[in-house]
């Protein structure tokens, strides 16, 4: 029988040990207990999500508070998130946003608040799967917490601001995605077909947890529909937690992966809002992403440099360690995502690290007496976590530290001043980048979404684009802008200092400290 490698030195067994606990197992007790994680993680959860309660409405928060707002409207057949058009068939339409559309329609609060509401369950899916995925290989009390301390500032010393990284600063400003609902579901994942394969290992019978393999099927079809490139690293890492074990490709091991496969499938096809297989082969936000490979040695030295040689010290006792094969394949689609061109894959960015980090946290959690290698990382790696919260994750609690000098989330201009104005379900017609990404939180449409969507023809969404462009030009004639706010039905712009107010516009209201004008057009 084989199983994930044991957490401290070799031991004769106790005269009276029950029969299959390992030799690092807490004695036989309550069913649960206070631990170390529980403490550290409910300090980590209280203090975090108190930290994002203070970000306001930025980046693609307004994007997602639209998507609740058109759900709370209607239910069963929403608008599009951004546009006056019908939204069937977006992929925002996932099970977290009906979730919180239902939320938002029973409690009857504003779709900003409720997505902002959903920050801390985020945040606590995210702590509880990574703490059951640690336990797979330590049953040591302090190695979740390790895990937690590690995948929080162990990045790097540049800043990396994108939804879904588990780096401190960028989760206090994204922890309201759905991004990392999925990457918390993802570890519960991960963990959850770790036990099946340990328990799969000791058994080839095909009646052994069919039912477990159908729920993590299911769940991992939850994941494709909520934020499909995470679902990538979730079978990823799955797989990489099966082919660690002997016995992975027996009929029996693959009869079970073919039903979690089929509820995955299930789920996915059987979800009326949207067909996510249209995302397959759909390269219109792949620009965007190249971002993600710049300065990747500034943003994850300190993961490859510390997590690196606990990877080693794992390889060096078992060739078939899952959590480097988790990291070869997570890397190996991240530099396929560089040479193809397709660099939305560079989101696998997101938890690449995630397994060195890991290893770490398990390696200086192991019983003592350590060998001189456990030595020399563990100062190495408190000095490193230090240096990584100070260079690049700190601005998420400085804030309320009032310390200065330091990369702090994103402080957009709120627009509730405007929206009071405008009547549910009207467009506004803007182009400035903070306002199209904010407004439609607060519940108006816009002439042209800022993101391309199934949903929408691409090349609709150009022309719309266009359009808004050609109305702010002080070259079109007032006949023109005319026609084009009668075809997208505009009867109110949202414009900043810079853009000419129209001649037949008549401000409604006006922002003070920005300057902008909010402005009423009728034709």
């Amino acid at each position: 029988m084989r199983t994930f490698p044991p957490t401290g030195p070799a031991r004769l067994p106790a005269p009276r040990r029950a029969a299959g606990r390992p030799g690092d197992a807490p004695p036989p007790g309550p069913a649960w207990r206070v631990t170390p994680y529980f403490v550290c993680g409910g300090i980590f959860w209280l203090v975090i999500s108190a930290a994002a309660w203070r970000v306001p409405l930025c980046c693609d928060l307004g994007t997602h508070a639209a998507v609740v707002e058109r759900l709370k409207a209607d239910l069963l057949a929403p608008a599009h998130p951004m546009a006056d058009l019908p939204g069937l068939g977006s992929p925002y339409y996932s099970p977290y946003s009906v979730v919180q559309g239902l939320f938002a329609e029973l409690t009857e609060l504003p779709g900003r608040v409720v997505v902002r509401l959903f920050g801390p369950v985020n945040l606590l899916v995210l702590i509880t799967g990574l703490g059951r995925f640690t336990r797979l290989f330590s049953t040591r009390a302090w190695a979740p917490v390790f895990a937690l301390v590690f995948s929080a500032v162990l990045w790097g010393t540049s800043v990396t601001w994108w939804s879904g990284f588990l780096g401190l600063l960028s989760m206090t400003g994204n922890l309201s995605y759905p991004s990392t609902f999925a990457i918390g579901l993802t570890f519960h994942i991960w963990a959850l077909t770790g036990r099946l394969t340990e328990r799969s290992s000791r058994t080839s019978r095909w009646r052994a947890a069919p039912l477990e393999h159908a729920a993590l099927g299911v769940l991992t079809g939850v994941v494709v529909l909520v934020h499909p490139i995470t679902a990538i690293a979730a079978v990823l890492g799955a797989a990489g937690l099966a082919l660690a074990r002997k016995g992975a490709c027996t009929r029996a091991a693959a009869g079970r992966w073919a039903l979690a496969g089929a509820g995955a499938l299930a789920v996915t096809v059987t979800w009326p809002y949207c067909d996510i297989f249209t995302l397959v082969g759909d390269t219109g936000i792949d620009s965007m992403h190249r971002a993600l490979y710049e300065d990747l040695t500034g943003r994850y030295w300190l993961a490859a440099l510390l997590g690196g040689p606990a990877l080693l010290l794992r390889l060096r006792r078992d060739r078939r360690d899952p959590l480097a094969l988790m990291t070869l394949l997570f890397w190996l689609v991240v530099l396929y995502g560089w040479a193809s061109g397709h660099y939305t894959y560079g989101r696998m960015l997101a938890v690449a690290p995630v397994p060195a980090q890991v290893a770490l946290a398990v390696e200086l959690a192991r019983p003592r007496p350590w060998s001189a290698a456990r030595r020399a990382l563990a100062p190495l790696a408190a000095a490193g976590a230090c240096l990584g919260f100070v260079s690049a994750q700190a601005g998420a609690v400085a804030p309320s530290l009032g310390v200065r000098g330091i990369e702090r989330p994103p402080h957009w201009d709120t627009y509730g001043w405007a929206a009071q104005h405008i009547p549910p379900g009207e467009t506004v017609l803007a182009d400035d980048y903070y306002v199209v990404r904010s407004l439609p939180g607060y519940g108006p449409f816009l002439v042209a979404p800022v993101w391309p969507d199934p949903a929408l023809a691409e090349s609709e969404r150009l022309r719309r684009k266009a359009a808004v462009k050609r109305y702010l030009s002080p070259s079109t004639p007032r006949h023109a802008r005319a026609a084009i706010a009668r075809r997208y039905g505009v009867h109110w712009l949202l414009l900043t200092p810079q853009e000419r107010l129209p001649e037949e516009a008549v401000v409604v209201a006006f922002n003070r400290r920005s300057g902008e004008v909010l402005a009423r057009v009728r034709y």
